[in-house]
């Protein structure tokens, strides 16, 4: 039966239709979000972008993050074996050799074929990331993040150098309340 299911929901030969294997899109299993991608999805979105530009792994990591909104980014250990797999297939191939062993990637023309013969698969996967990017906006921004870090590591710090009277006790629980009330008003 899981066979039928996979076949006859898939979408196409990397991954799974409107119903992903944990259900439809949006909320997973026990309530929480869907991954960014499902299985064999980041094959055709590696194939689009290096179809896109000829790209080294590293470049491709960043785009992916990029067209997220920087709510993913896929780890070296999962974009490398993916490119040698579409290499393998026929799909793309090692334009160039670069310093230090970088490859950089280009589609082969099975890879083109591929993607024209998926293309409203390709274009819904873009329109999912651009969803997830639009969602994700300010979550992830590198100010607020550093901020964070910043108020964390000054209370650790100032908690570590011994114990606090009533008065400091009292301005620390202030000066958070008031960034709280700040944060909530922005």
């Amino acid at each position: 039966m899981h066979r039928f299911h996979r076949q006859h929901h898939a979408r196409h030969g990397f991954g799974w239709a409107e119903h992903g294997p944990r259900g439809p899109r949006g909320l997973g299993r026990h309530g929480r979000p869907d991954r960014v991608f499902e299985q064999g999805d980041l094959r055709l979105v590696l194939l689009k972008l290096i179809a896109d530009k000829p790209r080294h792994g590293y470049e491709l990591i960043k785009a992916v993050e990029e067209a997220v909104g920087g709510a993913y980014a896929p780890s070296p250990g999962v974009v490398y074996p993916t490119l040698t797999l579409l290499e393998d297939m026929g799909y793309a191939k090692v334009q160039a050799e670069g310093d230090g062993g970088k490859k950089l990637y280009t589609v082969t023309p099975e890879g083109e074929a591929l993607l024209v013969e998926q293309a409203k698969a390709v274009e819904a996967l873009f329109a999912r990331m651009a969803e997830v990017a639009t969602n994700n906006r300010g979550r992830n921004a590198p100010q607020i993040l550093r901020a964070m870090q910043n108020l964390q590591v000054a209370l650790r710090y100032r908690l570590g150098r011994g114990p606090l009277s009533e008065t400091q006790v009292q301005a620390i629980a202030a000066a958070l309340d008031a960034a709280a009330g700040a944060v909530e008003n922005a």
